[in-house]
Formats: C-alpha cells, structure tokens, sequence
C-alpha cells in the first residue's frame, strides 16, 4: 500500500508535499489508475497531522483531475500525467538511471555528505544542466549584446 511521508525542513507545506509525492509516484508508475490512497484517517495516524491538510491535498489532486473520492470507499487515482516527448524514457532506461542514482547516493553517504548537502549538490547539477541546455539550444529570439 501506498504510503505518505513528511519532510518537515523542506519549508513546503505539508499538503504540497503529499501532493508532490502523489505525482511524482505516477510519473513513475509507482501508482496507476484504480489504485486507492490510504483514507485521511490513515494518513492522519500515520503522520500525527491534521485531517484537514490530508483533505486539502486530496481536493487538490481531484481538482488536477488525477484522484476522485468515493464516499464509503476512499479516494482513488483516476489519471495519470503525462511527461513531455523528452521525459518519456523506456523503462529499461528508467530503471538503469535508477540504479545508477541509487550507486552515487551509496558513495555520498559513504563520503559523509548529509541529506541537506546531497540535496543542494542534486538542486546545483540540475540547474547547471539546465543552464547547459538552454546554451545549447541557442538565444532564441535573442537580441544582440550591449555595446559597453
């Protein structure tokens, strides 16, 4: 069964962050259509919060039409998003990027990074990949240096 956690330094509010995690479990077939998520009173025990941040999560992945609620029975996923043509890897591809992820987080705690500093070195590589590839596509529509 699917199940919730909760990062209290992240600085998100704790109903993004199960909304995060709902997504992001879809994106990565970790969730499908027809599955159930644990009931607000699940979650509530379970994380010793508030039921109206478990509602407020669960209205809002019903409003991003990915869960619907059936009163009775719980809420469950009715959709999932789908990546842009360029996040659409094969899952043998998926599944070695996976490992390969898992491997240098191994060598990062062996090197006695903690979770903040690793978390800062993921945040720096995807930004300085992001710069790189925006580099390489060129100045779209870009207007010609300052004369200085």
């Amino acid at each position: 069964m699917f199940r919730f956690w909760l990062d209290g330094s992240s600085g998100v509010p704790p109903y993004l962050q199960l909304v995060h995690q709902v997504r992001q479990s879809l994106l990565l077939g970790y969730l499908r259509a027809g599955d159930r998520l644990p009931t607000v009173k699940e979650v509530t025990v379970d994380l010793a919060i508030n039921p109206n941040t478990v509602v407020k999560a669960y209205r809002q992945l019903e409003h991003e039409g990915l869960t619907t609620g059936r009163p009775g029975q719980g809420t469950f996923i009715t959709a999932s998003p789908v990546p842009p043509a360029a996040e659409q890897v094969p899952s043998a591809a998926t599944g070695e990027l996976r490992r390969s992820l898992d491997r240098w987080l191994r060598d990062a705690v062996a090197a006695g990074l903690s979770e903040e500093t690793i978390t800062a070195l993921i945040a720096a590589a995807r930004r300085d990949a992001a710069t790189t590839a925006v580099r390489a596509a060129g100045p779209a529509g870009a207007v010609g240096e300052r004369a200085g």
